[in-house]
């Protein structure tokens, strides 16, 4: 156990500079652009990511679990968590439960949006 965790910190740190420094690059591409393109950029990426990890380890049992808590949990999960949203959701369609899979997204945005909005008010009065 204590060797998963270790290597789900060292694979979210090197996640996050990974996002930290693709976001900036996106950024200084189309420093104008008035849509987050970097966000979009990372949020894509991790999810075609997270789509291959997880066809490679399910159809060619190439990526034993400590590689996949490594790559998927670790890396993906300091890059974006968006992909771990998005794989979930793919799941929930491919196991037929597309009620729950609506759910999913429709709660997760909305649930989401709703507590940045509650955190910046809380830290504005703070």
């Amino acid at each position: 156990m204590a060797f998963q965790i270790f290597l789900v910190g060292i694979g979210g740190f090197m996640g996050s500079v990974f996002r930290f420094l693709l976001s900036g690059f996106v950024h200084r591409m189309v420093p104008l652009a008035e849509f987050p393109l970097g966000t979009l950029a990372v949020n894509v990426l991790g999810c075609l990511l997270i789509g291959v990890l997880n066809g490679l380890s399910e159809t060619r049992q190439i990526i034993g679990p400590d590689l996949r808590i490594f790559l998927m949990i670790g890396m993906l999960g300091g890059f974006t968590t968006f992909s771990t949203f998005g794989s979930e959701t793919l799941a929930l369609i491919r196991d037929a439960a597309l009620v729950q899979a609506m759910a999913n997204v429709t709660v997760q945005v909305f649930f989401g949006l709703i507590a940045v909005w509650l955190g910046d008010m809380l830290g504005r009065v703070v």
